[in-house]
This record gives structure tokens, sequence and C-alpha cells, in this order.
């Protein structure tokens, strides 16, 4: 997976929020709640992955117009998609 700029920004600013969260979270483990510091933990590993791998823009802007298209036009929509994964 191949990140731009703008992703690489993004993905410094979504660490730059989800370090604090793990860091309290191994801090309430060690304090003996893991339930409170398995969840904290959680959200901060969910806060890096969401966005990386579920929540592409991209995909879901490819997903919405291929639903909204005419039948006869998606057929070209998808081999345009083909064509840029092969890249």
């Amino acid at each position: 997976m191949q990140l731009g700029v703008f992703d690489l920004i993004g993905l410094v600013t979504t660490l730059a929020f989800a370090i604090p969260v793990a860091n309290f979270g191994v801090l309430r483990l060690l304090a003996g709640r893991p339930v409170t510091g398995v969840a904290l933990i959680g959200v901060a590993v969910a806060m890096v992955v969401l966005p990386q791998y579920l929540l592409d823009p991209k995909r879901i802007l490819t997903r919405l117009l291929g639903g909204l298209l005419p039948e006869r036009l998606r057929s070209v929509a998808t081999a345009s998609e083909r064509e840029q994964s092969e890249e």
C-alpha cells in the first residue's frame, strides 16, 4: 500500500491522537483495570486501522457511484477500476 503526502499527513495526525490513548490504556492495564485498558488499546488500534483499510474515501466513492450508474455504464466503470488496480 503506497501512501501519498496527504495520506501520510493524515496517518501522522491519527497517530498523534491514538498513541496517547494507547498509552493510557497500557497504564490502566498495569494499574489493575484490564477491561478499561484493553478497551482503550482497542480504540487506539481502531483509530489507525479503520481509516486506512475500511474507510478509504476513494473506495467508498467508487462503490457509491457504481451503484448509481445505469447498467450499461457500470461495465465502463469496472473496466477503468481494473486498469487502475493493475498499475
